[in-house]
């Protein structure tokens, strides 16, 4: 199968939508000989912070000398983000194999419509198999419970932090989300939490017991106390297992502070668990590299984006850019493209009131609400703001309005930062695809 007829296959497989449920990658599990079977994993679910965690636990993991695999969603730019292998992304021809092999299964049996993201699942696990890896960090894709990702049976259940978002799949209620996050704890599982709501608390505790998994919370069992918050990164005091000193992450962010403790953490308790893995905290989060969170991908002028597409990621974003503001930056203008179905007057709240120029914009994705709604909230809530029809043409007119000492931030979505970044030059492959 060519590259082209694979993304024409991976396209059409938007066709189905979104399923819930774990027959489809069950059938596709069995008929592939049970990749997932095959090495052993950390499963992480949750609202905010699942995906950096992933990449902090999976970058220690590979400091004790285990061959990792990471896989995550969406990706920004290439699809080629979301499979990696001791921290390198698949290849475009690895791709190209592996969606052949999973394409045949698929067409071999009868009465069977998989979706993209359960497709997508199949070929991260028969890849790892594959290249023979030793650990996978696997993300959940939405949810947990129903989610493609909890066909897996972990050795350690990470939840990071829980908040209001995909109501329409997962409930409108704290509780009813966490429900559905604290499906992937399993019998007899350690579960490694963030620091959570506490009716959020409630329910994974509830859940734990349930299973008899031993729980480890955060500020309970393990905690941190952060000593810099730099453009570029963090430092921090971690207090677990073991007490370390002045933890480097190359993250910015004081929210990272509560992610890398809860990696910490799971380092911590899936070492007792297999002691034959000896790794380097220290050196493991230094290593850190995680794009498109409090990201900087331009000098000049100067360009953050952030993929804040919920109240409480938009919330810490504020905060990082109130420091921003008071140190190093005038002024921001705001380039923002939220999809329809999100809390837009919960993201748009504590941002506007920090944007000295606001601009709505439009990633090319079906969901994207249109620039006229967006300035409709914000006119409503009392923002002057301005419209460009899509994500390059905004940055054009960000760049038009920009001064010496300004901020242009791009914000509301990983489709609209992923676009951001492909607009100035980042390659993208199977870009459109980032569901």
């Amino acid at each position: 199968m060519k590259y082209k007829s694979t993304i024409g296959y991976l396209y059409g497989l938007q066709k189905y939508g979104m399923k819930f449920g774990l027959d489809n990658i069950t059938r596709l599990m069995t008929v592939l000989g049970d990749p997932h079977k095959s090495f052993r994993t950390i499963h992480v679910a949750g609202t905010n912070g699942k995906g950096s965690t992933s990449a902090m636990i999976e970058s220690m993991l590979r400091t004790g000398g285990a061959r990792t695999g990471l896989f995550t969603s969406p990706h920004l730019v290439s699809f080629t983000e979301r499979i990696r292998i001791n921290g390198k992304e698949i290849d475009e021809s690895a791709v190209v194999e592996t969606a052949h092999e999973v394409k045949r299964i698929v067409e071999k049996t009868e009465d069977f419509s998989p979706t993209f993201f359960e497709v997508v699942t199949a070929m991260a696990f028969l890849y790892f198999r594959k290249m023979k890896i030793d650990w996978a960090v696997v993300e959940t894709g939405m949810g947990g419970r129903l989610d493609a990702t909890n066909i897996v049976l972990p050795e350690a259940t990470v939840i990071t932090v829980i908040g209001l978002d995909h109501g329409e799949f997962l409930g409108r209620t704290l509780k009813e989300i966490t429900a559905e996050k604290a499906g992937i704890v399993k019998d007899n599982i350690p579960v490694i939490t963030a620091t959570q709501e506490p009716e959020v608390m409630k329910v994974i505790e509830d859940r734990a017991s349930e299973k008899n998994a031993a729980l480890f919370k955060y500020s309970a069992d393990f905690s941190s106390e952060l000593i810099s918050d730099n453009a570029d990164c963090i430092s921090f005091n971690y207090s677990g297992k073991e007490e370390l000193k002045d933890l480097k992450l190359p993250l910015p962010g004081a929210h990272q502070m509560i992610n890398a403790s809860t990696a910490v953490k799971t380092i911590e308790v899936i070492s007792d668990r297999f002691p034959l893995l000896t790794p380097d905290i220290r050196r493991g989060l230094g290593n850190v590299k995680w794009p498109g969170r409090l990201e900087m991908i331009k000098d000049d002028p100067p360009i953050l984006i952030d993929g804040a597409h919920n109240p409480h990621a938009a919330y810490v974003l504020s905060l990082h850019l109130k420091k921003l503001l008071g140190s190093k930056f005038r002024r921001i203008i705001l380039v923002i493209g939220i999809m329809g179905d999100k809390d837009i007057r919960g993201i748009l709240k504590p941002l506007l009131p920090l944007a000295s120029e606001t601009i709505f914009t439009s990633a090319l994705y079906g969901r994207a609400a249109s620039p006229d709604v967006l300035a409709a909230y914000a006119d409503s809530m009392g923002y002057p703001s301005r419209k460009s029809p899509g994500v390059f043409d905004a940055l054009n007119l960000a760049e038009s309005l920009y001064g010496t000492g300004d901020l242009i931030v791009v914000t509301g979505s990983f489709y609209t930062i992923g676009e951001a970044k492909e607009s100035l030059g980042h390659k993208g492959v199977l870009a459109r695809l980032r569901e």
